[in-house]
């Protein structure tokens, strides 16, 4: 079976869409958002492929498009849709297939399942994407215990954004979690430059490994 990796976030707004990119394009792989809320503006699918420089087919349809940029379960409602959980399957693919999330962990799908529920039913190795700016701490050691909770297995955590060198060490050591990287912020993002930061901060090997 190929490597598939979720790449979930401790919140919406952390650049996981743009770290999501980056792996995909490193892995030369497939990229796949479940659930897109928001069409007005570029969509994450339409951000990974101008960012990850992979070919079209590789950025494979949402399996539900909602018009409003809402949580899920909302932006379905008002869409007149309604939202099958139990019915999203991880597709197959023949290369390494990155898949990223909705916001954070407990976002809701529906009014009685959560993006988490769905992601332990897959039984696939999750990246925990966290920024790190004032509030990081408690976010990502929720996340990570939530995520531990579920008996879902952690690859490791990436940080976005400036270096912050204690929150990222606390993180880790308290987290009990493999600290993998950190994607730095990048002035002109463009798929060159996004591949050199990844590049000069993560280790591709990581994310190919077994999780701990």
């Amino acid at each position: 079976m190929t490597k598939r990796i979720i790449v979930t976030g401790t919140d919406t707004g952390i650049g996981k869409t743009v770290f999501s990119a980056a792996l995909a394009g490193a892995l030369d792989g497939y990229y796949w958002k479940p659930v897109q809320s928001g069409l007005e503006e570029e969509t994450d699918s339409e951000i990974v492929q101008r960012l990850s420089a992979l070919p079209p087919d590789r950025i494979l349809a949402e399996a539900y498009r909602l018009r409003t940029p809402a949580s899920p379960h909302l932006a379905a409602e008002l869409d007149g849709i309604t939202i099958a959980p139990q019915a999203l399957s991880l597709p197959d693919t023949d290369r390494p297939l990155v898949v990223e999330g909705a916001g954070g962990l407990l976002v809701p799908l529906t009014r009685e399942v959560t993006y988490l529920d769905v992601i332990a039913r897959w039984r696939t190795p999750v990246v925990l994407c966290a920024r790190t700016a004032l509030g990081t701490i408690n976010h990502s050691l929720l996340s990570l215990e939530a995520l531990r909770a579920r008996d879902v297995a952690i690859l490791g955590i990436a940080f976005i954004g400036d270096e912050n060198e204690e929150s990222e060490r606390i993180i880790a050591e308290m987290g009990r979690v493999r600290r993998l990287g950190r994607l730095p912020c990048v002035a002109s993002l463009t798929p060159a430059t996004l591949r050199a930061a990844f590049a000069g901060h993560f280790r591709i090997g990581d994310f190919v490994e077994e999780s701990a």
